[in-house]
């Protein structure tokens, strides 16, 4: 596993591409958030916190981890490449968690930059003590959660083709279900009861209440069960190519 984890990022930072993702990311965020006029621009919202950022990674991340992952298996099926990785002697999860870390390890040095938002609000506010440690530090690891969820979606989606846009588009459609469609349902009222929120199926529930600051079992073990389910699909995935 560790073999293809330092293959994974060895391929980012020798092409471009990492460069890029983590460039990107942090242009992107710095013009919302200081430049542009809106929403989202911190000096205009007239509150020193981080709730912006924490409210527009999403949709960053809807875009940025399918373009991280949408390679990690279409490029093996396109080139041939991957007959000859599953006969190396390690195990088709072990292939998986290899890909899987490679490309989280790449969204966790985009996030890293950002934590210089944190020393630019506290030098904005007027009080000593104006700073919620608890929310930011929630917001960030739901961040992270969040980030793990869409790289796990990612990874299943570039197995499914070898074309890369492609599997950049489904990444995408994917993400986009397991964060907003369960909300929009939910809105709705047709399938909400006293036993089941739809809501509550989607990630931008957890992600919300774990921004709050509070650890909840249930936020952990959704966020880790999506992450096993999607690792899964893949591994099964795998395993059928490995078989036909």
């Amino acid at each position: 596993m560790f073999a293809i984890l330092k293959k994974e990022i060895n391929s980012f930072f020798a092409s471009p591409i990492g460069y890029l993702v983590i460039g990107l990311f942090l242009v992107v965020n710095g013009l919302f958030l200081w430049v542009f006029k809106g929403d989202y621009n911190i000096f205009d919202s007239g509150f020193a916190n981080l709730e912006p950022f924490f409210t527009l990674a999403p949709w960053i991340f809807l875009f940025l981890i399918p373009a991280i992952t949408m390679k990690s298996f279409s490029e093996e099926i396109k080139q041939g490449t991957l007959e000859l990785l599953l006969t190396k002697p390690l195990n088709t999860i072990e292939l998986v968690l290899g890909k899987y870390f490679g490309a989280l390890s790449l969204v966790i040095l985009a996030l890293l930059p950002t934590l210089l938002y944190i020393a630019a609000i506290y030098s904005l506010g007027r009080a000593e003590n104006h700073l919620d440690w608890g929310v930011l530090i929630g917001s960030y690891f739901g961040l992270l959660f969040l980030g793990a969820c869409y790289t796990a979606i990612g990874i299943f989606a570039s197995i499914l083709s070898p074309n890369q846009i492609v599997s950049f588009i489904l990444a995408i459609f994917l993400c986009f279900i397991a964060y907003f469609a369960f909300e929009a349902i939910a809105n709705l009222n047709l399938f909400n009861s006293r036993y089941l929120n739809v809501e509550d199926l989607g990630l931008s529930a957890h992600y919300e209440s774990i921004s709050r600051g509070i650890v909840d079992t249930r936020d952990l073990i959704y966020f880790l069960s999506l992450i096993f389910f999607f690792l899964a699909l893949t591994n099964l995935s795998l395993n059928n190519k490995k078989l036909s």
